[in-house]
């Protein structure tokens, strides 16, 4: 994502114009879009035009629309990105009121404006700050396999992408018909390799995980380089570097997940986001087991704890999902912005928004997308929500508490 300008106001209103120049830039972009918003971007629209004689012509025309967004409709795989709203300036084929979907394309330029106080605050600055950054994480190739199954995915550093599945059936060894089971194993590892040159450009440089129980993954790397050996494909035969095998429970995409906390998988990818997340998780996880107060996930749980100050200097981390960024009221939003910039600006602690496309983040949304890492044990968060419960119970209150 390239930023061509940005203009913001003391109380936060503004605007930014941004040039999307990869499919990752329209996740982004549907990240930092919300409901109410100004979009400014070029459209193609069909424009019915009536004769003086009665009849009627169609046609097509390409021009410039800005809307009032209503909602947003993004297509992981593709990373095609749909904005529907109302037309909110005329022009000489709309007027204002009018519905129109906006389709973001690559390599065209669109304005976001927003309005009100606080419009732009801190977590949709961060987004254009990380989407524009030049040195963002690189991506990283997984074949996650087994026996006449593939899972090709990419990892970026906001999200996991499922590129292509293969399936081929392979028959099983019996007797002396061993040959018919190798063959058949033969086609599979031909037709996941076809399948993973349509996907990769072979000029880059960057790691391919092929993960498997038992063999399959090894026997599938010794393919690749014999291919590229027979062949004479010395593109290929490049990337025999970059190949790293790594057992997995299985060869379906949730296993991406275990492939990734192991140590080979961890060195080569120490420096990447997508790492990083997944090792704060795993510390979180394991100070959670130990239950010894350091750990604590939730919402009322976690806003608690950065209240007390044990989410801030010396280790404290929050961890959220940006997820409880797209919500549609603004007051929810402006809750989890005020909690990530005072962990940050004032608690002086770490922030990590995990992306909900990433293993890391479902691992979060399953807590309900929000936990922290404390600085010094705090015991029974989460009976002091039991007490007051029980407080307003017994004082007759019982607004927004189901007694059953």
């Amino acid at each position: 994502m390239r930023l061509i300008k940005q203009n913001f106001e003391r109380d936060g209103s503004g605007l930014v114009t941004l040039f999307p120049e990869e499919p990752e830039d329209m996740w982004y972009a549907y990240n930092l879009i919300r409901p109410k918003d100004l979009l400014r971007a070029s459209a193609l629209r069909r424009v019915v035009t009536e004769s003086a004689t009665g009849s009627t012509s169609s046609t097509r025309v390409h021009t410039t629309f800005t809307i009032r967004v209503e909602s947003l409709d993004f297509d992981p795989q593709s990373s095609q990105l749909h904005v529907s709203g109302r037309i909110a300036e005329e022009t000489k084929f709309t007027k204002v009121g009018q519905y129109h979907t906006l389709d973001l394309e690559l390599q065209r330029n669109f304005t976001l404006t927003k309005d009100g106080e606080e419009a732009w605050d801190s977590v949709a600055r961060g987004i254009i700050k990380e989407a524009c950054d030049p040195v963002r994480s690189a991506d990283v190739w997984a074949v996650v396999m087994q026996e006449g199954l593939a899972n090709l995915a990419v990892l970026t550093g906001a999200r996991t992408v499922l590129r292509q599945r293969v399936e081929v059936s392979i028959p099983r060894k019996r007797g002396g018909r061993a040959s018919d089971h190798d063959k058949g194993l033969e086609k599979f590892f031909q037709t996941t390799l076809d399948t993973l040159l349509r996907q990769i450009d072979l000029n880059e440089s960057k790691p391919i995980l092929l993960a498997s129980p038992g063999f399959t993954a090894s026997s599938f790397q010794k393919f690749i380089i014999d291919t590229a050996t027979r062949t004479g494909n010395k593109a290929l035969m490049a990337q025999k570097a970059n190949l790293v095998v790594v057992h997995s429970s299985s060869g379906h995409l949730h296993a991406l997940n275990e492939i990734l906390q192991t140590p080979e998988v961890t060195a080569r990818l120490k420096d990447t986001q997508y790492a990083r997340e997944g090792k704060l998780m795993d510390e979180f996880m394991t100070l959670l087991r130990k239950d010894d107060g350091r750990a604590w996930y939730g919402p009322g749980e976690v806003e608690k704890a950065v209240e007390k100050g044990a989410v801030g200097r010396g280790g404290g981390v929050l961890l959220i999902s940006n997820a409880l960024f797209r919500a549609q009221d603004v007051a929810i939003r402006r809750r989890w912005v005020r909690l990530v910039d005072k962990v940050r600006d004032v608690e002086g602690g770490e922030v990590r928004t995990l992306s909900s496309e990433h293993e890391s983040g479902k691992r979060l949304d399953g807590l309900g997308g929000i936990a922290a890492i404390l600085t010094f044990p705090l015991d029974d968060l989460d009976e002091e929500d039991e007490g007051e419960e029980e407080s307003e119970i017994s004082n007759g209150n019982t607004n927004g508490i189901r007694v059953v």
